[in-house]
């Protein structure tokens, strides 16, 4: 199944004190790890940013950059930003900061994706706070819905995603979705 992967970097990371992006575990910058999963996964990785020169030194290859606005509206302005240059009917959505991301898991949710139903916006696994949006797979149909809910000052992700049916995607370990959000998450991966 062909695959456009949308890697987001646009954060401000203003819990973590230092562009999350860009630390490094085992010697990786998370940015370069999460991009080179979601190269296993899809002929082509978008990665959405309004910082394009601050990551131009990694390797990223397959990868090209999507210049998000200098005042960043969230993840969700984000994903249509990328959004609008996606070709396949499936988008693989990562944040830039999942550690534990491990591309068989991915590659299984692919899998999945021909047993969808059709009127599903996305694939997505769910928890007791909501949907995991950052980290899921995405029709690129959804775009007029998404571009309208935007235009009416949405930037929510569970709010859009609350008004159309979604493909529960199961989650066999959710420490793999573990997020780097402040310095004691990046301890605790450390230890």
């Amino acid at each position: 199944m062909d695959i456009t992967a949308i890697v987001l970097a646009g954060g401000q990371s203003s819990r973590m004190g230092e562009d999350k992006a860009l630390m490094s575990l085992a010697g990786m910058p998370l940015l370069q790890k999460v991009c080179g999963i979601a190269a296993q996964c899809a002929d082509t990785v978008y990665v959405v940013t309004p910082w394009t020169e601050r990551y131009q030194h990694l390797d990223l290859p397959n990868c090209q950059f999507i210049r998000e606005s200098p005042h960043p509206q969230g993840p969700l302005v984000g994903f249509a930003q990328g959004l609008t240059q996606v070709h396949t009917e499936w988008v693989l959505l990562l944040a830039c900061d999942l550690p534990k991301l491990q591309p068989e898991l991915l590659q299984e949710w692919i899998a999945r994706l021909d047993s969808v139903d059709d009127d599903a916006i996305a694939a997505l696994t769910h928890h007791s706070k909501g949907w995991e949006p950052l980290c899921g797979f995405y029709r690129r149909r959804c775009l007029p819905q998404l571009l309208e809910f935007i235009n009416q000052g949405g930037r929510s992700f569970q709010q859009w995603l609350q008004n159309y049916p979604v493909y529960v995607l199961p989650l066999p370990a959710p420490e793999i979705l573990f997020n780097c959000n402040t310095p004691e998450d990046f301890a605790l991966l450390r230890d």
